[in-house]
């Protein structure tokens, strides 16, 4: 896995509170490994707030905001999860707006546990095949997706690859998959 990122920059969106912490640090770990750069997108400038479930954690350093920055300085996404941050994220059409456009250029896109609430917003996970935790199954449903309930789903019938996968225990499975999808880009 060493280098095989070399050169690529990936966007981790992010609200500026409520992250599930590990779910932005196993993949962001994951990237830098493999040679490339993870960047941090928020709605906001300064830091995020991440969680460890319900109790704070550690803030980090947002390199960019949506209003900013756009998916043409990327090579893919990530989504991490925690219920309050894609909660926030669908409620701000600048960010669902910023997730929409890797879809519509063809970029992979990342997406654990509650982070496809934001997809959903963007109108992208229509005919497409994603997992993500058990409670957003409905929504997922409702929005036209077929929901899954699988460690890793590599989904190709659509614009773009999406990777996605259900919780923290997930996240050895979907950082690799990731990391494999990001490193398919041309």
């Amino acid at each position: 896995m060493p280098n095989d990122l070399q050169g690529k920059t990936i966007a981790f969106l992010c609200a500026p509170e409520g992250t599930e912490q590990v779910e932005l640090t196993e993949p962001w770990t994951a990237v830098e490994q493999a040679g490339g750069t993870p960047e941090l997108v928020s709605t906001q400038t300064g830091e995020i707030q991440a969680f460890n479930h319900l109790d704070k954690g550690d803030t980090f350093t947002v390199h960019a905001t949506v209003e900013d920055t756009d998916h043409g300085r990327y090579d893919g996404l990530v989504l991490p999860g925690g219920v309050a941050n894609p909660d926030f994220l669908r409620m701000q059409p600048k960010a669902v707006a910023f997730a929409r456009s890797f879809f519509d250029a063809g970029k992979p896109v990342a997406v654990i546990c509650h982070g496809p609430w934001t997809l959903v917003e963007a109108d992208v996970v229509r005919g497409r095949t994603i997992t993500s935790w058990p409670s957003l199954q409905t929504d997922l449903r409702n929005a036209g997706a077929t929901w899954v309930d699988e460690e890793v789903k590599i989904c190709e019938g659509g614009p773009n690859v999406l990777v996605s996968s259900r919780k923290p225990d997930d996240l050895k499975a979907f950082s690799q998959a990731a990391v494999d999808a990001f490193k398919a880009v041309v």
